[in-house]
Protein backbone atom coordinates (compact mmCIF):
# COMPACT_ATOMS: atom_id res chain seq x y z
CA UNK A 1 0.00 0.00 0.00
CA UNK A 2 1.66 3.33 -1.00
CA UNK A 3 1.90 6.00 1.51
CA UNK A 4 -0.43 8.67 0.06
CA UNK A 5 -3.19 5.63 0.57
CA UNK A 6 -2.15 4.72 3.63
CA UNK A 7 -2.72 8.30 4.47
CA UNK A 8 -6.28 8.75 3.60
CA UNK A 9 -6.94 5.64 5.36
CA UNK A 10 -5.37 6.91 8.60
CA UNK A 11 -7.30 10.43 7.86
CA UNK A 12 -10.36 8.43 7.54
CA UNK A 13 -10.24 6.34 10.67
CA UNK A 14 -8.89 9.15 13.03
CA UNK A 15 -11.40 11.27 12.02
CA UNK A 16 -14.59 8.16 12.84
CA UNK A 17 -12.89 7.44 16.43
CA UNK A 18 -11.73 11.72 17.13
CA UNK A 19 -14.89 12.19 18.32
CA UNK A 20 -15.09 9.38 20.71
CA UNK A 21 -12.02 10.18 22.00
CA UNK A 22 -11.91 13.86 22.47
CA UNK A 23 -15.71 15.52 23.20
CA UNK A 24 -15.56 19.41 24.60
CA UNK A 25 -16.44 20.06 27.99
CA UNK A 26 -19.94 20.14 29.12
CA UNK A 27 -19.79 22.59 31.99
CA UNK A 28 -18.30 25.78 30.59
CA UNK A 29 -16.16 28.15 32.92
CA UNK A 30 -17.94 30.93 31.61
CA UNK A 31 -21.57 32.47 31.17
CA UNK A 32 -21.36 35.60 28.85
CA UNK A 33 -18.18 37.96 30.39
CA UNK A 34 -19.17 36.54 34.07
CA UNK A 35 -17.00 33.55 35.18
CA UNK A 36 -18.45 30.58 36.52
CA UNK A 37 -17.20 28.84 39.42
CA UNK A 38 -18.86 26.36 42.11
CA UNK A 39 -21.87 26.48 43.25
CA UNK A 40 -22.95 27.84 40.25
CA UNK A 41 -23.04 26.25 36.41
CA UNK A 42 -24.19 26.53 33.22
CA UNK A 43 -26.12 23.82 32.99
CA UNK A 44 -27.44 20.54 34.49
CA UNK A 45 -24.74 18.32 36.27
CA UNK A 46 -22.50 21.22 36.91
CA UNK A 47 -22.16 22.73 39.84
CA UNK A 48 -24.10 22.33 42.68
CA UNK A 49 -27.17 20.56 42.80
CA UNK A 50 -29.15 22.52 44.91
CA UNK A 51 -28.07 26.02 43.05
CA UNK A 52 -28.86 24.36 39.65
CA UNK A 53 -32.76 25.35 40.28
CA UNK A 54 -31.79 28.86 40.34
CA UNK A 55 -28.74 30.23 38.58
CA UNK A 56 -28.69 29.36 34.98
CA UNK A 57 -27.48 30.54 31.34
CA UNK A 58 -29.05 30.96 28.48
CA UNK A 59 -27.65 32.66 25.19
CA UNK A 60 -24.88 33.42 27.72
CA UNK A 61 -27.25 35.09 29.28
CA UNK A 62 -26.46 34.21 32.87
CA UNK A 63 -30.21 34.84 35.35
CA UNK A 64 -31.19 33.83 38.72
CA UNK A 65 -34.62 32.17 39.01
CA UNK A 66 -37.64 32.85 41.85
CA UNK A 67 -41.17 32.01 41.75
CA UNK A 68 -41.77 35.64 41.13
CA UNK A 69 -39.36 36.21 37.46
CA UNK A 70 -35.78 35.40 36.39
CA UNK A 71 -33.49 38.20 36.90
CA UNK A 72 -30.28 39.44 35.23
CA UNK A 73 -27.14 38.42 37.01
CA UNK A 74 -24.81 41.44 36.71
CA UNK A 75 -21.76 40.10 38.78
CA UNK A 76 -20.88 37.50 41.41
CA UNK A 77 -18.28 38.22 44.14
CA UNK A 78 -16.34 34.74 44.81
CA UNK A 79 -14.55 35.88 47.52
CA UNK A 80 -17.44 37.27 49.75
CA UNK A 81 -20.24 34.82 48.18
CA UNK A 82 -22.39 37.63 46.91
CA UNK A 83 -24.47 37.40 43.68
CA UNK A 84 -25.26 41.28 42.20
CA UNK A 85 -29.09 41.03 40.16
CA UNK A 86 -30.79 43.43 38.75
CA UNK A 87 -34.61 43.75 38.25
CA UNK A 88 -36.17 45.34 34.70
CA UNK A 89 -39.22 46.19 36.32
CA UNK A 90 -37.86 47.99 39.46
CA UNK A 91 -37.98 51.95 39.62
CA UNK A 92 -34.14 53.88 39.90
CA UNK A 93 -33.39 57.66 39.91
CA UNK A 94 -33.35 57.78 36.23
CA UNK A 95 -37.02 56.09 35.55
CA UNK A 96 -40.20 54.78 37.65
CA UNK A 97 -42.30 52.02 36.61
CA UNK A 98 -44.97 49.93 38.25
CA UNK A 99 -43.67 46.45 39.28
CA UNK A 100 -45.18 43.29 41.29
CA UNK A 101 -42.31 43.05 43.46
CA UNK A 102 -39.98 40.35 44.27
CA UNK A 103 -39.36 37.73 46.10
CA UNK A 104 -36.94 35.03 47.19
CA UNK A 105 -37.87 31.49 47.19
CA UNK A 106 -38.21 29.79 50.93
CA UNK A 107 -36.25 26.68 49.95
CA UNK A 108 -33.44 28.77 48.25
CA UNK A 109 -29.61 28.78 49.58
CA UNK A 110 -29.58 32.99 49.34
CA UNK A 111 -30.42 35.16 51.76
CA UNK A 112 -30.35 39.52 51.56
CA UNK A 113 -26.91 40.88 52.07
CA UNK A 114 -26.74 43.30 54.95
CA UNK A 115 -26.09 45.94 52.36
CA UNK A 116 -29.16 45.57 50.56
CA UNK A 117 -31.99 48.37 50.78
CA UNK A 118 -35.47 48.53 49.51
CA UNK A 119 -37.37 51.23 49.28
CA UNK A 120 -41.10 50.46 48.66
CA UNK A 121 -42.70 53.91 46.59
CA UNK A 122 -45.83 55.35 46.46
CA UNK A 123 -47.55 53.10 49.17
CA UNK A 124 -51.51 54.08 50.06
CA UNK A 125 -51.26 55.62 53.71
CA UNK A 126 -54.84 55.25 54.48
CA UNK A 127 -55.00 51.25 53.73
CA UNK A 128 -51.57 49.63 53.29
CA UNK A 129 -50.74 46.86 55.92
CA UNK A 130 -47.25 48.40 56.25
CA UNK A 131 -49.01 51.81 58.13
CA UNK A 132 -50.54 52.14 61.23
CA UNK A 133 -52.60 54.71 62.75
CA UNK A 134 -50.51 56.45 65.94
CA UNK A 135 -53.55 56.02 68.11
CA UNK A 136 -53.99 59.99 69.05
CA UNK A 137 -57.30 60.76 67.88
CA UNK A 138 -56.18 61.91 64.61
CA UNK A 139 -56.13 60.54 61.07
CA UNK A 140 -52.51 60.55 60.57
CA UNK A 141 -50.69 57.36 60.23
CA UNK A 142 -46.38 56.07 60.27
CA UNK A 143 -44.71 53.51 58.37
CA UNK A 144 -43.44 50.50 60.20
CA UNK A 145 -40.13 50.51 58.02
CA UNK A 146 -36.85 51.66 59.18
CA UNK A 147 -36.76 55.13 60.50
CA UNK A 148 -33.71 55.35 59.51
CA UNK A 149 -34.42 54.97 55.69
CA UNK A 150 -35.77 58.23 55.81
CA UNK A 151 -32.81 60.26 53.67
CA UNK A 152 -33.17 57.45 51.20
CA UNK A 153 -36.85 57.96 50.39
CA UNK A 154 -36.62 61.94 50.43
CA UNK A 155 -33.63 61.97 47.81
CA UNK A 156 -35.22 59.20 45.58
CA UNK A 157 -38.28 61.14 45.58
CA UNK A 158 -36.27 64.14 44.51
CA UNK A 159 -35.28 62.29 41.57
CA UNK A 160 -36.60 64.04 38.25
CA UNK A 161 -38.57 61.06 37.25
CA UNK A 162 -40.21 60.22 40.41
CA UNK A 163 -40.38 63.43 41.57
CA UNK A 164 -42.56 64.33 38.01
CA UNK A 165 -45.51 62.39 40.28
CA UNK A 166 -45.69 64.48 42.95
CA UNK A 167 -45.47 62.13 45.63
CA UNK A 168 -45.22 63.15 49.78
CA UNK A 169 -42.30 61.42 50.90
CA UNK A 170 -44.80 59.28 53.75
CA UNK A 171 -45.62 57.43 50.50
CA UNK A 172 -42.15 55.64 50.33
CA UNK A 173 -41.16 52.84 53.29
CA UNK A 174 -37.41 51.83 53.87
CA UNK A 175 -36.48 48.38 54.41
CA UNK A 176 -32.91 47.74 55.56
CA UNK A 177 -31.70 45.34 56.33
CA UNK A 178 -34.55 43.54 53.88
CA UNK A 179 -36.48 41.37 56.02
CA UNK A 180 -39.69 40.09 54.09
CA UNK A 181 -40.92 37.82 56.67
CA UNK A 182 -40.93 34.25 56.74
CA UNK A 183 -42.06 33.82 53.22
CA UNK A 184 -39.56 35.67 52.03
CA UNK A 185 -42.30 37.34 49.40
CA UNK A 186 -42.58 41.54 48.96
CA UNK A 187 -46.00 41.76 47.40
CA UNK A 188 -46.65 44.99 46.24
CA UNK A 189 -50.10 44.50 45.38
CA UNK A 190 -50.88 43.49 48.92
CA UNK A 191 -48.89 46.34 50.13
CA UNK A 192 -50.48 48.49 47.86
CA UNK A 193 -47.30 49.95 46.86
CA UNK A 194 -47.28 50.76 43.01
CA UNK A 195 -43.45 49.91 42.68
CA UNK A 196 -40.11 49.62 44.46
CA UNK A 197 -36.56 50.33 44.22
CA UNK A 198 -33.52 48.22 45.25
CA UNK A 199 -30.28 49.20 46.11
CA UNK A 200 -26.82 47.85 47.20
CA UNK A 201 -24.44 50.72 47.88
CA UNK A 202 -23.81 54.38 47.47
CA UNK A 203 -20.60 54.58 45.30
CA UNK A 204 -19.26 57.09 48.28
CA UNK A 205 -21.83 59.50 46.71
CA UNK A 206 -24.78 59.36 49.69
CA UNK A 207 -26.56 62.21 48.49
CA UNK A 208 -26.49 61.38 44.66
CA UNK A 209 -29.07 59.19 44.04
CA UNK A 210 -27.60 59.10 40.83
CA UNK A 211 -24.60 57.27 41.50
CA UNK A 212 -26.18 54.64 44.09
CA UNK A 213 -25.63 50.94 42.74
CA UNK A 214 -28.94 49.91 41.90
CA UNK A 215 -29.87 46.29 42.14
CA UNK A 216 -30.39 43.25 45.07
CA UNK A 217 -27.18 41.46 46.17
CA UNK A 218 -27.54 38.60 47.63
CA UNK A 219 -25.21 36.05 50.10
CA UNK A 220 -25.30 32.64 49.39
CA UNK A 221 -23.50 29.62 51.41
CA UNK A 222 -21.61 26.78 50.11
CA UNK A 223 -23.37 24.27 52.83
CA UNK A 224 -23.94 24.27 56.26
CA UNK A 225 -20.74 25.15 57.26
CA UNK A 226 -19.78 27.24 54.59
CA UNK A 227 -16.80 24.78 53.68
CA UNK A 228 -15.24 24.82 50.08
CA UNK A 229 -15.61 21.07 48.95
CA UNK A 230 -11.38 19.87 49.04
CA UNK A 231 -12.41 17.72 45.76
CA UNK A 232 -14.09 20.61 44.22
CA UNK A 233 -10.56 22.65 45.35
CA UNK A 234 -8.41 19.82 42.92
CA UNK A 235 -11.14 19.16 40.62
CA UNK A 236 -10.02 23.28 39.30
CA UNK A 237 -7.16 22.69 40.06
CA UNK A 238 -6.87 19.85 36.91
CA UNK A 239 -8.70 22.01 34.74
CA UNK A 240 -11.94 20.84 35.57
CA UNK A 241 -15.59 22.27 36.78
CA UNK A 242 -17.12 20.76 39.67
CA UNK A 243 -20.76 19.28 38.99
CA UNK A 244 -22.47 16.00 40.28
CA UNK A 245 -24.01 13.10 38.43
CA UNK A 246 -24.80 9.29 38.88
CA UNK A 247 -28.06 8.09 40.47
CA UNK A 248 -27.40 9.99 43.56
CA UNK A 249 -26.17 13.04 42.37
CA UNK A 250 -22.78 12.51 43.75
CA UNK A 251 -20.28 15.08 43.13
CA UNK A 252 -17.93 14.46 39.61
CA UNK A 253 -15.39 16.87 37.98
CA UNK A 254 -16.17 17.75 34.07
CA UNK A 255 -12.81 17.47 32.18
CA UNK A 256 -12.18 19.56 28.94
CA UNK A 257 -12.09 15.76 27.09
CA UNK A 258 -15.81 15.68 28.66
CA UNK A 259 -15.69 13.04 30.59
CA UNK A 260 -16.35 12.81 34.19
CA UNK A 261 -14.63 11.49 36.73
CA UNK A 262 -14.77 10.95 40.94
CA UNK A 263 -11.69 12.93 41.37
CA UNK A 264 -9.76 15.11 39.48
CA UNK A 265 -8.68 15.61 35.62
CA UNK A 266 -4.77 14.35 36.49
CA UNK A 267 -6.11 11.05 37.93
CA UNK A 268 -9.78 9.98 36.39
CA UNK A 269 -10.82 6.67 37.91
CA UNK A 270 -14.57 6.12 37.30
CA UNK A 271 -16.29 4.83 33.99
CA UNK A 272 -18.05 7.36 31.68
CA UNK A 273 -20.23 6.49 28.13
CA UNK A 274 -18.01 3.24 28.49
CA UNK A 275 -15.15 4.86 28.47
CA UNK A 276 -12.02 4.64 30.68
CA UNK A 277 -11.91 8.64 31.80
CA UNK A 278 -8.20 9.79 31.45
CA UNK A 279 -6.61 12.89 31.37
CA UNK A 280 -7.04 14.60 28.75
CA UNK A 281 -3.37 15.28 27.95
CA UNK A 282 -3.19 11.45 28.07
CA UNK A 283 -6.28 11.32 25.62
CA UNK A 284 -4.26 12.79 23.34
CA UNK A 285 -1.19 11.08 23.79
CA UNK A 286 -3.20 8.36 23.14
CA UNK A 287 -4.70 9.04 20.01
CA UNK A 288 -0.94 10.43 18.84
CA UNK A 289 -0.01 6.50 19.81
CA UNK A 290 -3.02 4.66 18.00
CA UNK A 291 -2.12 6.84 14.56
CA UNK A 292 1.49 6.02 14.41
CA UNK A 293 0.28 2.08 14.93
CA UNK A 294 -1.76 2.22 12.24
CA UNK A 295 0.71 3.87 9.90
CA UNK A 296 3.26 1.53 11.06
CA UNK A 297 0.99 -1.48 10.21
CA UNK A 298 -0.48 -0.35 7.01
CA UNK A 299 3.11 0.41 5.27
Amino acid sequence: MNFKKSSTVLSCIIFILLPSLITSQTCQKSCGNIPIKYPFGTGPGCGDLRFQPYVMCNNQQLSFKTHTGCYPVTSIDYNYQIMYITDPSMSTCACTQPSKGFSLDANAPFTFHDETVFALLDCATDSSPIYKSNNEGTNSTFPMCDSQGAPVCSLLYSCQAISRLNLPISTCCVYTPVDLGPAFEMNLEKLQCSSYSALYGFSGEELNPQAWKYGIALKYKFNFNNDYPDMCANCEKSNGVCGYGGPYSSFVCNCPSGFNTTNDCFLGSSWSNSFKNVPWHIGVLLINALGWFIVFVLM
